[in-house]
């Protein structure tokens, strides 16, 4: 599945309302390691398909769903499993590693 933008208005619908698992990437453009994560998200979308949506977020635009979940460094990945937080993790993180961390919850 691509990778889809979500704002204030539009995370609880995309995000907390859905029963797919929801993997958000809280992210700004001025971020190198954000800049750096981008391409691996979109692989781990096409590689897990529609077992898993990618969310992304931007911090500087969306200030309300940021300050909810507590966002204080970037990026910020959350996996959402119908609606509920099953994992949170920050920084850049390998392919591999959040691939692992995604299927653990199918």
């Amino acid at each position: 599945m691509s990778v889809v933008h979500v704002t204030d208005k539009t995370f609880d619908q995309r995000v907390i309302n859905t029963d797919k698992l929801v993997l958000v990437d809280f992210f700004a453009n001025w971020c190198g390691p954000c800049k750096a994560l981008a391409p691996v998200l979109e692989e781990i979308g096409k590689e897990l398909g529609s077992n898993v949506i990618i969310a992304k977020v931007n911090v500087d635009h969306n200030p309300m769903v940021s300050s909810k979940y507590g966002i204080m460094s970037i990026p910020t990945l959350i996996l959402f499993k119908n609606g509920k937080i099953v994992e949170t993790i920050s920084g850049l993180q390998s392919k591999s590693y959040l691939i692992n961390m995604v299927r653990k919850h199918f």
